[in-house]
């Protein structure tokens, strides 16, 4: 027998679930990452919403002011 021998791959199972857990991390991960930008997109709206609520809020009240000066100048 020669030193040069060529030795054939083999599974094993220590080696598949190293692989196996590799995969399901990296598909935890990918699934992990769709879910932040979900929810930095629900965020994104709702601070837009916000937004428009307070700016709602804020013409409310001037308008209510402003109704006011009139009512009371001639």
């Amino acid at each position: 027998m020669s030193e040069s021998q060529v030795f054939e791959k083999f599974l094993c199972a220590p080696g598949m679930r190293l692989q196996a857990h590799e995969k399901i991390s990296e598909i935890h991960h990918e699934n992990l990452l769709s879910r932040l930008q979900r929810i930095e997109r629900m965020m994104e709206r709702l601070e837009k919403r916000l937004w428009f609520t307070v700016y709602g809020v804020v013409a409310v009240i001037l308008a209510q002011a402003v109704q006011s000066f009139l009512v009371v100048a001639p």
